[in-house]
């Protein structure tokens, strides 16, 4: 296994336990405790994790994966997802993508549809997200609207109060945001407090807010809300999401996909 695979490994099994020990790692990857050792060192030094006598943790509550190594979890799911949603938008409108793995996705699927491959525009992307905006900027048929803003490494979004400047002299047709939770009682929500706060702009400017999200992220909570679930028309999700979860969300007047 190369480095940067078992470095993937890693980063996944401290996300879904919080943390690892060496000896754990070690098996679980089938390598030395030495490698482990080392790989731990050098994703410390890089703020991937925070080492610990004998293994590593998380960050903490605002602890977020950089998008490169999050771009093949749920990979299938996210593209079911994605394809969903990038049919949800009809050629002409104005459409603000929030940054993520899911809505970066969907960048891709619009920008792969058949009937949105020429028009004046074809689509008018409003975006936070500096890897979406650049992988559009290349399809002459859509105009590309980056907020200004600071850029944030671990997800390539525009955060800070620059973006107002820009948002609060538009109007979209569909704000797709991508979220880290979204619950009936709570809302969605983000783990950082800035990306949550250009998101809610996003919503506040849009006739109608999607949100795209896999079944993992239902039901739960996170550190800054972007927004309560009335203001939310579309939740797009994949086949995993329980019953009760569906007819929760359903009954909150949230249209739901299963993707």
């Amino acid at each position: 296994m190369s480095r940067d695979a078992r470095w993937k490994v890693l980063l996944d099994l401290l996300v879904e336990q919080g943390r690892l020990d060496v000896e754990e790692a070690a098996t679980a990857l089938d390598v030395s405790a030495a490698t482990i050792r080392r790989d731990f060192d050098q994703l410390a030094e890089q703020q991937m994790l925070v080492r610990t006598r004998g293994g590593a943790v998380v960050h903490g509550v605002s602890y977020e994966l950089p998008l490169r190594y999050r771009t093949s979890r749920r990979a299938a799911e996210k593209q079911r997802i994605s394809t969903a949603v990038a049919a949800l938008i009809a050629p002409g409108e104005a459409v603000g993508l929030t940054g993520g793995t899911t809505t970066t996705e969907i960048a891709r699927r619009l920008a792969a549809r058949p009937d949105l491959a020429s028009g004046s525009p074809a689509l008018t992307v409003v975006t936070n997200a500096l890897n979406i905006a650049n992988e559009l900027a290349i399809r002459p048929q859509f105009k590309i609207v980056v907020t200004g803003g600071v850029a944030r490494p671990q997800s390539y979004e525009l955060i800070g109060p620059l973006a107002d400047g820009v948002l609060s002299q538009i109007t979209i047709d569909t704000a797709v945001l991508g979220v880290d939770a979204f619950d009936v009682v709570h809302g969605a929500a983000a783990h950082d407090e800035d990306e949550a706060a250009i998101n809610r702009l996003l919503c506040e400017r849009a006739q109608r807010v999607v949100i795209a999200a896999d079944s993992t992220k239902l039901g739960k909570r996170a550190f800054a809300r972007i927004c309560a679930t009335a203001e939310v028309d579309t939740l797009v999700t994949d086949g995993a999401v329980t019953r009760e979860t569906a007819e929760s969300f359903t009954e909150a007047g949230v249209e739901l996909i299963r993707a």
